[in-house]
């Protein structure tokens, strides 16, 4: 058992505690609170002056996909050979032993989401995983939370050079078109043979993974910076009656009104660094406050390896310096991505009963000096400064 004390207590749950004590039991976390009582067998961390926070959660980023320090050895994240790759799986990829890894932990980012890149129009599923450990297959939270899918200028230069559909935005939505379509005929199929194995379609494994899609079981993750790029994700998303998550969004400050009345929630960033590209010529830290006022929900990511996974607290506090309530930039880093990622059972914020993904801060994060003191990962101590 561990147990906390004395400490400002963040729970991202409705209050702040100040002088207060988390108890954690096997793994998870079985009171907060204050005046609470440490068992004689409990190792206890004396927080005073210190600020404790649930692990920091990045909702779309490809650690372990791009390894820190290596080239092409090191590049598993985009299989630039056929524009449909659904039947791609993030967990065969990534690498918990990149050194990413251990720099998320010591900058207070316990949990991710990762997966594959954007040079395909479909290009395979995401994971939702903890960040401490050296086998994925027991890091694993949801090894297939969303299916990465991509709108805008990277599939089209892939393709193009390759000369081959999608060379346009016009293909790349077609290509989508094309594979949501067979999807639907394909389970259609499956659905009438029933109990009848005669009556089966030839197994398809693209297709097979896209019925989570087409069955309303986990959302497309689409990839969209542009606004036309964003507005064709969700005319596609509606005729197809799937579900959407906005990726990126950087032109989403243009067009907040009408996402707001959409409802479709949005994982912005990265906002830190230069306009690489045409698409994000409208990048500004102004977008998170835009949206929320508009009545977005929104999470704030890295897309590491793009921004180093460990300045996710960094990026929330630029947010919070163009205007975003603070509250709100913490929510975005905590409590919505955990929504978004359908955990928020397990993590996103300090509550009896939750996994123990706990950080104790020397400062406020949005602090440029502030520094983590200890990373608790499932009850575990796994970083201690």
């Amino acid at each position: 058992m561990l147990f906390i004390k004395n400490a400002e207590i963040y729970t991202m749950a409705g209050e702040i505690i100040a002088d207060g004590c988390i108890l954690i039991e096997a793994g998870k976390i079985k009171e907060i609170g204050v005046d609470l009582v440490a068992p004689l067998d409990a190792t206890v961390v004396d927080a005073s002056g210190k600020k404790v926070f649930p692990g920091f959660i990045d909702a779309h980023c490809h650690i372990g996909m791009w390894e820190e320090g290596i080239g092409f050895e090191g590049a598993d994240g985009n299989e630039m050979t056929d524009p449909v790759t659904p039947h791609l799986r993030a967990i065969d990829s990534i690498n918990p032993r990149d050194e990413a890894f251990e720099n998320a932990i010591k900058g207070g980012v316990t949990t991710a989401a990762t997966g594959p890149g954007s040079a395909n129009v479909i290009g395979g599923t995401f994971a939702v995983v903890k960040l401490h450990g050296d086998r994925i297959d027991d890091m694993v939270v949801n090894p297939s939370v969303a299916m990465k899918c991509a709108f805008g200028e990277n599939p089209k230069r892939v393709y193009a050079e390759k000369k081959v559909t999608p060379t346009t935005r016009m293909g790349t939505a077609a290509k989508l078109r094309e594979t949501l379509a067979k999807a639907v005929e394909y389970d259609k199929k499956i659905k009438f043979a029933g109990d009848d194995v005669s009556k089966m379609p030839a197994y398809d494994m693209k297709l097979e993974a896209m019925l989570p899609v087409v069955r309303g079981e986990i959302p497309l993750k689409a990839h969209a910076h542009r606004a036309d790029d964003i507005f064709t994700s969700i005319r596609i998303a509606k005729e197809f009656g799937v579900k959407l998550t906005l990726e990126h969004c950087t032109e989403g400050h243009l067009i907040a009104d009408h996402l707001a009345k959409e409802g479709y929630f949005a994982t912005i960033g990265p906002s830190l660094g230069s306009k690489s590209k045409f698409e994000l010529n409208n990048k500004t830290f102004d977008t998170p406050r835009a949206m929320v006022e508009a009545g977005c929900k929104i999470a704030i990511m890295t897309d590491s390896p793009v921004i180093p996974l460990e300045y996710l607290p960094m990026c929330a506090g630029l947010a919070h310096k163009a205007g975003l309530d603070e509250m709100e930039a913490l929510k975005c880093i905590t409590v919505n991505p955990a929504e978004v990622l359908g955990v928020q059972d397990r993590i996103g914020s300090l509550e009896a009963g939750k996994d123990a993904d706990i950080v104790i801060w020397d400062r406020h994060p949005f602090d440029l000096q502030a520094k983590v003191e200890m990373t608790i990962v499932n009850g575990e101590i796994v970083y201690q400064k």
